[in-house]
């Protein structure tokens, strides 16, 4: 049965089979990003990994908004440092 705060500290779409949380799961691969890649990577993640339990194709959605983001943001870095050589 579950308890108030399971809905805070643990909610069961954020909760694997294999006792890994999305919040590890999250801290793992952006460990060693920075700012907006940390973001949206993070973001990314976290949408992919609740979609089916939560918001569905909206979450697939969402977790697509923030990896375009991610590579538009990687795209003009790069373009910027072409163009300053």
């Amino acid at each position: 049965m579950s308890t108030p705060t399971d809905t805070v500290d643990h909610p069961e779409h954020y909760q694997s089979p294999f006792k890994i949380e999305c919040i590890d799961a999250i801290a793992a691969a952006t460990h060693g990003l920075e700012g907006l890649e940390a973001v949206c990577v993070g973001n990314s993640i976290k949408y992919l990994w609740r979609w089916k339990k939560k918001g569905g194709v909206n979450d697939l959605r969402k977790s697509r908004w923030y990896l375009d983001k991610l590579i538009t943001n990687i795209e003009a870095e790069i373009a910027k440092n072409v163009e300053s050589t």
